[in-house]
């Protein structure tokens, strides 16, 4: 399946491919949690500093409660 460059989808499945490649015949355990964890630290940072650090406004443009963000915010080292 051809994915489109450009797009967030796109970018993410380049990245996968090119980090499988990387490892090469040496066994992956645990890929999901280690791209969510890559993924979601910074477009945490990224939402944040585009709000001006207003976690209301965060937590409205990512579709979390403003608890569940200060838990990811804590957790990643952001605050």
């Amino acid at each position: 399946m051809k994915i489109s460059s450009g797009t967030l989808s796109g970018t993410v499945h380049g990245a996968v491919e090119e980090y499988l490649e990387l490892v090469g015949d040496q066994p992956v355990t645990n890929l999901y949690d280690l791209v969510l964890a890559e993924v979601e630290a910074p477009l945490l940072e990224c939402v944040l500093q585009h709000t001006g650090n207003n976690q209301s406004q965060t937590a409205k443009i990512l579709g979390l409660n403003r608890g569940t963000l200060r838990k990811k915010l804590l957790r990643y080292r952001l605050m």
